[in-house]
């Protein structure tokens, strides 16, 4: 298992969070950052040319050894200076208030404690800082959510630890952000699809 997900599942990622409509939620996320931003789930670094020109730097937190040498040429390519700052979401290396914004893209569905790591990035994020988020998660029709919980387990052994069901807004808010602006809805596609393509897309200020 540890081979499908060191070494294999990086590359599926890749391609499944890389799509037309995918790429363009992630500019639409990232026109607000600048200044020192810290990354959370860097992965290959599909955000690389996103970054506005407002952005100074990127601290990258990134587990997978795979995922980051895939980035290696997006990272050369780049403006931005890139540096890869830790491996776990949930223990940062960074002190207080050490950056103006925090970019999460399809990461806080994976992260075992969602809570911590959240608490962290409110901590590494100065007052009145930006966590720009675009993760899936939790759909509003019932029968949807029925079925994302139903699914939980083995979207967790196929994906890497992935939760279809975490509630993003609630568990954002209750980490001490305010929200300032929140798209969420269905990513184009068929419906038996529901469970995975339900998408908020927004921002949040450090309010504490």
């Amino acid at each position: 298992m540890a081979w499908w997900t060191d070494r294999m599942l990086p590359h599926l990622i890749d391609k499944a969070l890389s799509t037309d409509d995918v790429m363009q939620q992630r500019r639409h996320v990232c026109a607000g950052l600048e200044g020192r931003v810290l990354e959370i789930g860097f992965g290959s670094g599909l955000n690389i040319g996103r970054y506005p020109d407002a952005v100074q730097s990127v601290s990258a937190v990134e587990p997978s050894d795979t995922a980051w040498r895939m980035s290696a040429e997006r990272r050369e390519g780049s403006s931005t200076p890139i540096v890869r700052s830790g491996l776990d979401g949930q223990s940062l290396a960074e002190p207080n208030g050490a950056f103006d914004a925090v970019l999460s893209t399809f990461t806080l569905c994976t992260i075992p404690d969602v809570e911590l790591a959240l608490r962290e990035i409110h901590r590494v994020l100065r007052p009145g800082g930006t966590l720009a988020f675009l993760e899936h998660g939790l759909a509003p029709e019932p029968r949807v959510a029925r079925w994302q919980r139903r699914l939980d387990p083995l979207q967790k052994a196929a994906a890497g630890g992935c939760h279809l069901s975490r509630d993003i807004p609630a568990l954002v808010e209750s980490a001490g952000f305010g929200i300032t602006d929140l798209d969420r809805e269905y990513r184009s596609g068929p419906r038996i699809a529901r469970p995975w393509i339900y998408e908020y897309a927004g921002s949040a200020v450090r309010t504490g």
